[in-house]
């Protein structure tokens, strides 16, 4: 996958949102092994530090853990998973409100076309 990292963000950050949003979809499955410092690099076309520093991130989160011989695993417990999964969904929906409110959209409009969905 291609990925266009914002320049107003750092990139170590759009990175531990990127593996973030790979464990809380799914796509990495709790307990599974992530591809290392040096194929996350190559992959996402970035610096290993940088990389190792998201992935520092990810570890104070608890959604990673490091095996010393074996490498970084998703974390096992589905409640920390589970709790991410919410955060993303709340901040997701509360900067598309706060979006259309500041275009001048009122609560009754856009729950009216919500419930047209």
């Amino acid at each position: 996958m291609n990925y266009t990292f914002n320049n107003e963000i750092p990139i170590y950050i759009q990175i531990a949102e990127i593996i973030t949003k790979e464990i809380s979809s799914g796509i990495l499955k709790p307990g599974s092994k992530l591809p290392s410092v040096r194929e996350y690099a190559l992959k996402l076309k970035a610096n290993p530090n940088t990389v190792s520093r998201a992935l520092f991130i990810l570890e104070q989160k608890k959604l990673i853990h490091t095996d010393r011989t074996n490498g970084k695993y998703v974390t096992n417990d589905l409640e920390i998973i589970k709790e991410y999964r919410k955060d993303v969904f709340e901040k997701k929906i509360d900067d598309f409100l706060i979006d259309l409110k500041l275009m001048g959209y009122s609560k009754e409009e856009i729950l009216n076309k919500i419930m047209e969905q």
